[in-house]
């Protein structure tokens, strides 16, 4: 039996007129941004489903927007989010898609650079706020932005999830999920933990010389 928190009962805190089109949505758009942590000048918004079938009359578009600006779902300038990308000078762009087997309410996020290449995650909204990443740049991930969480490529060889794990426990951060996948000797790692990932944390496992890339998310209000 699952065990339901008080927002699976009650909903999210949120701007707009559906947790799943609008909470939801902003939490991708800001977790997605979480994970780019870059400048980027435009962003195209695939819209799966019913997402691509009713993001205007549900807000959905105007809470991705709010998203990739860094907003929370209960910020009330969500509704102000075109006008406020506009003055950033940040172009955006709404394209229906079908991007296959995904839920209903799914939206790949696609962000261009200027001097460097583009970057997408794929998210979907699953209802009452939460939502899962699945996708970051053709690397298959899973979490919910529930919890902290990192995000690991690097080398894949003997002993790194080891040492890795290591460092977690010499930090005392516990561990809640982890999950690793492979391709072509590089393995992508998402861990979800049970406190905040601090700044020593991130330093001591970038010093591993097997680590290409690191990335932490707190967690994302719902």
């Amino acid at each position: 039996m699952k065990d339901y928190g008080v927002f699976d009962v009650l909903g999210p805190i949120m701007v707009g007129p559906s947790s799943s089109h609008t909470a939801g949505a902003a939490r991708i758009g800001k977790v997605a941004k979480e994970i780019v942590d870059s400048d980027f000048k435009k962003v195209i918004f695939y819209l799966h489903g019913s997402f691509g079938k009713t993001y205007q009359g549900h807000g959905t578009d105007k809470a991705l927007v709010a998203g990739i600006l860094g907003m929370e779902p209960s910020d009330e300038k969500l509704k102000d989010s075109f006008e406020i990308a506009k003055k950033k000078d940040i172009d955006f762009e709404f394209i229906e898609a079908d991007l296959g087997y995904h839920h209903p309410n799914t939206v790949k996020i696609l962000f261009e650079f200027e001097d460097t290449e583009d970057i997408y995650v794929i998210g979907s909204s699953i209802g009452g706020g939460n939502i899962l990443i699945t996708d970051i740049n053709g690397n298959e991930v899973e979490f919910s932005g529930d919890y902290p969480t990192i995000l690991l490529k690097y080398k894949d060889q003997k002993g790194v999830i080891s040492r890795i794990s290591s460092i977690l426990a010499s930090n005392e951060i516990n561990i809640a999920t982890m999950k690793v996948t492979r391709e072509e000797n590089i393995a992508t790692m998402v861990v979800e933990a049970d406190s905040n990932i601090d700044k020593q944390v991130i330093e001591d496992v970038e010093k591993l010389d097997e680590v290409i890339y690191m990335k932490a998310i707190n967690p994302i209000e719902r």
